[in-house]
């Protein structure tokens, strides 16, 4: 059987997004089934993560499977110089998949190409965030109730936000409208806005965040300026803090629009927004664990068929 990875959007058909998101929504029913009894998970983080990492491993251990790897890259025998290519068959050993987050970009491709096991893609420097984009398109559809012909507005670091980046990808199937809205410092790049022009994808470019533009958006999707990313300390300063989205801002959204936001947030979001109806980040964030347990059984050649038949169920 051919092997399955989950690096990219960017070759995944309408279908099978849809799929997946059929499959996420099993695993909401019953996110507690011993479905992955006897199979390996290994996370390895060459970045620091919360909830990425946290939910794959949250996802494995509620499906049954057994969790290895590393948070922190210095306590692993890439701090001997191990290459990554070595880490990856070492560690294919002794685990039936691999979640991955590294800091250089196409990492995760590259894994893909050297392992004998699944790899997920978990981040890849500020190129691509094909399970955040998952969970992502889960919680669209969930509050939406479709992915067509949606305003999405997306806020913040657009140059480095490789979470906005899978987004885009993915949306392409679906009839969008994006408003992205960033300093010229960190606007779409222009191989984004390229690939949006070649899918036909309409898109408006504004510096000024505005409560028009909130007015006009089904999803806001707000995004951290990430300071790791800046190799120029002072041109973080200067950006850091230029978007800021206040309760005030959102009298005149839509009824159904949804706040979302990968997290973790710094200055972007009020705190005074997480009181609000339209605010949607903490539901996005749980959202993590069943479409990343819908990603892990993909992986592993486990069907929708085999998670509404599994006997494993266990109930809380």
């Amino acid at each position: 059987m051919k092997k399955h990875d989950f690096v990219t959007f960017a070759d995944m058909s309408k279908e099978k997004i849809l799929y997946m998101i059929r499959l996420a929504q099993e695993f909401e029913k019953h996110p507690n089934r011993d479905i992955l009894k006897g199979k390996v998970v290994a996370t390895l983080f060459y970045e620091p993560s919360t909830r990425t990492r946290l939910s794959f491993e949250t996802a494995a251990n509620r499906l049954g499977a057994r969790v290895i790897g590393f948070s922190d890259a210095k306590a692993s025998s890439v701090s001997k110089g191990e290459t990554l290519k070595d880490t990856i068959l070492m560690v294919s050993n002794y685990a039936d998949v691999i979640a991955m987050r590294h800091h250089i970009e196409g990492a995760a491709q590259y894994a893909s190409e050297v392992s004998p096991v699944p790899i997920i893609n978990a981040g890849d420097g500020a190129h691509q965030h094909p399970s955040q984009c998952m969970l992502d398109l889960y919680t669209i559809y969930q509050t939406q109730g479709t992915l067509e012909n949606l305003n999405i507005c997306l806020v913040g670091d657009l140059k480095y936000g490789r979470t906005v980046h899978s987004l885009v990808m993915a949306m392409r199937h679906f009839n969008p409208t994006f408003h992205f809205v960033a300093p010229a410092e960190l606007a779409m790049p222009e191989e984004y806005k390229l690939y949006c022009r070649e899918q036909g994808i309409r898109y408006q470019e504004h510096t000024d965040f505005t409560e028009d533009i909130i007015a006009q958006a089904d999803i806001l999707y707000m995004t951290r300026v990430q300071k790791e990313r800046f190799s120029d300390l002072m041109e973080y300063e200067q950006v850091k803090n230029v978007y800021i989205l206040k309760r005030e801002m959102l009298k005149g959204a839509r009824e159904n629009m949804k706040v979302l936001h990968p997290l973790p947030r710094v200055n972007e979001i009020a705190m005074d927004v997480d009181e609000d109806p339209h605010a949607y980040y903490i539901q996005q964030a749980q959202n993590g664990l069943y479409a990343r347990e819908a990603i892990i059984c993909d992986v592993l050649g486990i069907t929708i068929d085999d998670v509404r038949s599994d006997p494993t169920i266990i109930e809380k």
